[in-house]
């Protein structure tokens, strides 16, 4: 595969879904209490809106209440010019995810396949770049399911490699993010993994690892609420930021780029 300048920034759809009030009782991995439904859509409305000025159009499906963390649309799915991937999240009480967005997907995308065989990925899990598709081991996506998807992926031309996650990090994307234009963001332990090559990796500072997951719109950065430090570190980069609040996403385990498929339309 060669490089596709700006395949991992540059949009013009997404597909995100409004909180439940289920969410409530949503995974996570350390308890810091609750989020609140009502709380949670209101932060959704300025992701939705943010990614509305950044220049895409976003559809906006219903919330579900029997699935607490359906508002995590990128686990279920992936997306590219060419077509969706329906993926399966490994963890049971998601397992029904992937049925229920495929109308959002079958809706924009002329092919929708399944990821084939039974093993597990999470879209958590995947980090896309201009020039590889990075797909990380977790206890959400196993070996399995990310060789499947890998040459799922090689077959559609896309170059993928599969990484063995650092031990104690939850998800891939949880502790880095591509900002674009070869540049990554990356907490110091991800920063260290040899993962990324020779790009130029910003270290997130101590003490702000939850803001490794970002997710870079057409000209903007979009940057969790709470961080200066690291919201100064991709402004020293040459990033353009805009700053939303997930504070009740981070309850449950969630950062900005698990509340959206984003994806450029074939015809763009």
């Amino acid at each position: 595969m060669m490089a596709r300048a700006g395949l991992s920034y540059r949009f013009t759809h997404a597909i995100t879904r409004k909180p439940a009030d289920s969410v409530a009782t949503g995974l996570r991995a350390v308890d810091t209490g609750d989020p609140s439904g009502d709380a949670f859509r209101a932060e959704h409305e300025l992701y939705v809106k943010a990614l509305q000025d950044a220049g895409l159009t976003v559809d906006v499906l219903p919330q579900l209440e029997s699935y607490p963390d359906s508002c995590f649309v990128e686990d279920p799915a992936f997306c590219l010019p060419e077509g969706a991937i329906q993926l399966r999240p490994g963890t049971a009480s998601r397992e029904g995810e992937g049925k229920e967005i495929r109308a959002a997907l079958d809706a924009r995308f002329d092919k929708v396949v399944e990821l084939p065989g039974s093993g597990y990925v999470d879209g958590g899990d995947i980090l896309m770049l201009d020039d590889v598709i990075l797909i990380g081991l977790s206890a959400r996506t196993n070996r399995e399911g990310a060789d499947a998807f890998a040459q799922l992926l090689k077959e559609w031309g896309y170059n993928a490699e599969v990484c063995e996650t650092p031990e104690g990090v939850l998800h891939f994307k949880t502790a880095c993010s591509t900002l674009g234009e070869g540049v990554i963001l990356a907490t110091e332990v991800m920063a260290k993994s040899g993962f990324f090559g020779e790009r130029k990796v910003v270290v997130v500072p101590d003490g702000e690892d939850y803001a490794a997951n970002v997710i870079r719109v057409n000209a903007v950065v979009l940057v969790p609420e709470g961080y200066p430090k690291t919201l100064a570190a991709i402004e020293a980069a040459g990033f353009k930021t805009v700053v939303l609040p997930t504070h009740e996403a981070r309850k449950v385990d969630g950062g900005l780029s698990c509340l959206s498929l984003r994806f450029a339309s074939k015809a763009a």
